[in-house]
């Protein structure tokens, strides 16, 4: 299981909507959207994995 670091959704590799690699890491998200809206700032997503809460205010996305 891997999470989708846009919405935070709990999801199997194999299953994932769609995928993107960026700076040698793949990601995987629950959705297209989910995939377009890291595509468009993947700062903001991955800076999350560095302890920053990249969902401060997030009302969903999917």
């Amino acid at each position: 299981m891997v999470k989708d670091p846009v919405c935070g959704m709990e999801i199997a590799k194999e299953k994932a909507a769609a995928h993107k690699e960026h700076e040698g890491k793949t990601y995987y998200f629950c959705s297209a959207s989910c995939r377009d809206k890291f595509t468009a700032s993947p700062q903001d997503y991955t800076q999350k994995e560095a302890g920053e809460d990249a969902h401060k205010g997030h009302g969903g996305c999917c």
